[in-house]
């Protein structure tokens, strides 16, 4: 598969069987997005061919006999029409929902999904996309996926499906995952959350530069293998960086927020706990607070990375350059006018340091994959001079490797004196923090240091307060 020069996929063969569920596996960039869409139907491949059984025992190909084969598609960036209400969305991927009554089935199917993925989920299926939260949206679009209709669900392609959920809701998920497949389902699952892959898939494909270069049964990897595979260099040690030298590193306060949340220079402080409790509110909160005005433009106090790039990150019609330079074009400024030199010599540097998967920095941001544009987020705000950074839930659709990469730098950062509020919903990225605040129902039910932030502290606390009140 071919755009233009650049070869998306080269060489790739496939084949699913019902009850498996395949683990697809590598870097931002590899091909995996553009591996689904060929199989979804979405593409058309430039060489080679994509074939599906049918319910009727014949095969066939293309977009039309995809959707007759019963393959559904959740992808990594929320592809839901927020004018619209939850029910309203099941839909566009349900051609049969028309004519009189096609409301009352549709809320019972996607009501019913719902209810069969997410117990106790809470979401109104009258409710309107663009009010709901990063992780119900996420939840109406696998349920979506999973929903039964005129055509039985056979094959359900789940592009980072956990990126927006905490960890309970996830785990939800994967159960359910489990359940499709045993039944005769059949799963692609694409995640750079390696432990939930190991969880559920049954064989895993490893993909790097357009091709499958493994694969084999879950149980022949190792997590190590796996990385190795993948071709990432970096060492597993680096998993969490010491704390050790806490005290010695940190210096005055310089934040707090009406929530209790404090920072001292230098110190990197998460915000944990069930997601939609407060924490992306009280971040929004604290950075609206210190970035409004003209004088906060040219010296800027805190800059912002955003979880939710399609609505709080990305421009679309910029380029890569131009997205990565927004917050640093003050200090680009030669007579008024931007210094395209500098410009182009600090999306260099960045694009190197952070691995930006492009051979041109004057590409569209789209024409990048979903992680390779939050990279591109990530350096636009690293390399402000901005004291504080702002990041809600920034590692969404990064690559394990690129994931290290960015913890070292972090704390890098702050060994400088630059200091962290990190919003995430991965505890794995909780524990990288000097200071973890849970929070509970909008407030904070517990501050955890050091050695006591670790998954049994940040699920006890995030329970404590619904458990005092029932």
């Amino acid at each position: 598969m071919a755009f233009g020069a650049v070869r998306a996929l080269d060489g790739v063969s496939l084949t699913i069987q019902p009850g498996e569920c395949v683990g697809l596996i590598g870097h931002n960039g590899a091909g995996k997005s553009t591996a689904v869409n060929v199989i979804n139907g979405g593409l058309t491949p430039t060489g080679g061919s994509v074939e599906y059984s049918l319910p009727d025992g014949g095969t066939g190909t293309g977009a039309a006999a995809a959707r007759a084969a019963g393959i559904r598609s959740v992808f990594q960036e929320l592809s839901l029409c927020p004018n619209l209400t939850v029910e309203e969305t099941i839909r566009v991927p349900h051609h049969d929902l028309s004519g009189f009554g096609w409301r009352k089935t549709a809320r019972k199917r996607i009501s019913e999904a719902l209810d069969r993925i997410f117990p106790g989920h809470g979401i109104e299926t009258g409710a309107t996309v663009g009010d709901l939260s990063l992780a119900e949206r996420q939840m109406v679009e696998i349920a979506a996926g999973f929903a039964e209709g005129k055509m039985a669900v056979r094959l359900v392609i789940l592009d980072e499906p956990t990126s927006s959920l905490d960890a309970a809701v996830a785990r939800q998920l994967l159960a359910y995952v489990r359940t499709f497949c045993s039944a005769g389902g059949a799963v692609i699952f694409i995640s750079h959350m390696l432990g939930e892959v190991f969880e559920v898939a049954s064989r895993i494909d490893v993909m790097k530069d357009g091709k499958i270069i493994a694969s084999r049964p879950a149980s022949e990897f190792t997590q190590q293998s796996l990385i190795d595979a993948m071709g990432h260099v970096a060492s597993t040690q680096a998993e969490a960086a010491t704390r050790a030298d806490a005290e010695n590193r940190l210096g005055e306060e310089v934040l707090t927020t009406p929530e209790g949340l404090s920072a001292r220079r230098g110190e990197i402080v998460g915000l944990a706990g069930l997601a939609g409790h407060g924490q992306a509110e009280a971040l929004a909160r604290f950075f609206m607070s210190r970035s409004a005005g003209m004088r906060h433009t040219k010296a800027p106090e805190v800059t912002f990375v955003a979880g939710d790039r399609g609505r709080d990150g990305v421009l679309p019609l910029w380029s890569i350059l131009q997205n990565l330079t927004l917050t640093t074009l003050p200090s680009l400024l030669r007579n008024g006018l931007v210094d395209r030199s500098a410009e182009d010599g600090l999306g260099k540097d960045w694009k190197q340091k952070i691995g930006i998967r492009t051979d041109n920095m004057s590409n569209p941001i789209l024409s990048l994959s979903g992680g390779n544009q939050q990279k591109v987020l990530f350096a636009r705000s690293l390399a402000s001079t901005a004291p504080i950074v702002v990041m809600d839930d920034p590692m969404r659709g990064v690559d394990v490797g690129t994931k290290q990469e960015a913890y070292d730098m972090i704390r890098r950062e702050a060994e400088a004196g630059r200091t962290f509020l990190w919003y995430s919903t991965e505890t794995d990225e909780i524990v990288q923090c000097d200071r973890a605040f849970v929070f509970r129902n909008g407030q904070i039910s517990a501050e955890l240091v050091g050695d006591d932030i670790s998954e049994e502290n940040i699920l006890a606390a995030s329970f404590e307060m619904h458990e005092e009140a029932s």
